[in-house]
């Protein structure tokens, strides 16, 4: 794979220290290069048939929302990056034709006779640092808290009821059991969502219904391990971490999104099958169970996940603290 941008000169974008320059792991250009090339494939067999559906004027009812609702690019997706504390050794210059904020030249130094580039840590963890406390607080505290599995995916139902009314938002597929049935189940099922980024968008005649009042406000105090949207909301978390974590830990995020928006549509009031996907029907007790026992093991997954961005959250903190440590010794 070939570089599109040249290497900036090394006075042209903040040095690292010789010092600093310890602390990082230095990857070979045909290393890095590969693994960019690796990352590119694995997203675009899921970014392609996207891309291809568009070409012909279609939008994916299930798949396209991951790109919607979530603001990250197919082409942002695609890109890879290492990380923190990883430092990618000079070719022709990064590859992608750039989009690589937050990086900054090395200088040439023993073990990198070429310099290279690296992720700073110290001015991502300063410029992002509100949203780096609130993926802290939110991703910890939810990961503390048991796992609740009795919503049964009705927030679907409650953005669609009273579709008479208000329509639905995905219009171009029918209702699987019609207004009326939609109706019926949302008005004969306990409704009881913990995350607010769905309950603001039910039908204002089925927002009373729901057991909780979630508010952006409430939003830290009620996210949950078992929520099918907390977990899919790992993926915002990663790509707005990007580049301080590595693509690989953006790339499970998104896989695991994948699946649960999968999972959740086929749980939801839309009659999918001509899309393929078979239908989870929680109007029956057959459904509910099936839909407890996928949200169980998903909620254990993306605790996995969760404890790997707090992680990744903790080494960044520590090595913008080191470097800034450092840099301060060396001027001082």
């Amino acid at each position: 794979m070939r570089s599109s941008v040249a290497a900036p000169a090394a006075s042209s974008v903040p040095p690292v220290t010789p010092v600093a320059l310890d602390q990082y792991r230095v990857l070979p250009a045909d290393q890095w290069l590969s693994a960019a090339h690796g990352h590119r494939e694995r997203m675009q067999a899921y970014t392609e048939p996207l891309r291809e559906l568009h070409a012909r004027g279609v939008r994916h009812p299930v798949h396209d929302f991951l790109f919607t609702y979530y603001s990250h690019t197919p082409g942002a997706l695609e890109r890879w990056h290492p990380g923190a504390g990883v430092v990618l050794s000079a070719t022709a210059g990064l590859p992608d034709g750039g989009g690589w904020r937050f990086y900054r030249w090395v200088p040439p130094a023993p073990g990198l006779p070429d310099g290279g580039w690296t992720v700073d840590a110290p001015a991502f963890a300063e410029h992002r640092s509100a949203m780096l406390d609130f993926a802290e607080r939110i991703l910890g505290l939810t990961a503390q808290r048991p796992a609740r599995l009795a919503c049964f995916g009705l927030h679907e139902w409650a953005m669609a009821y009273r579709s008479e009314v208000h329509g639905v938002r995905h219009s171009t597929v029918p209702l699987r059991l019609g207004a009326d049935g939609t109706n019926q189940v949302v008005e004969h099922q306990q409704i009881a969502c913990s995350h607010f980024d769905a309950f603001r968008f039910y039908a204002p005649e089925a927002a009373p219904l729901n057991t909780l009042q979630p508010t952006r406000q409430t939003q830290v105090d009620l996210e949950q391990p078992g929520c099918l949207h907390a977990n899919m909301d790992l993926y915002k978390w990663a790509y707005k971490l990007v580049p301080a974590i590595g693509s690989d830990l953006l790339a499970d995020c998104f896989e695991l999104a994948w699946r649960i928006r999968t999972m959740d549509m086929r749980a939801s009031p839309y009659e999918l099958r001509d899309w393929g996907l078979e239908p989870i029907r929680i109007e029956t007790p057959g459904g509910r169970a099936e839909y407890a026992r996928l949200q169980r093991g998903f909620a254990e997954e993306a605790n996995v996940l969760r404890r790997r961005l707090l992680d990744e959250l903790s080494a960044l903190r520590n090595l913008a603290a080191a470097e800034t440590t450092e840099s301060h010794e060396t001027t001082s």
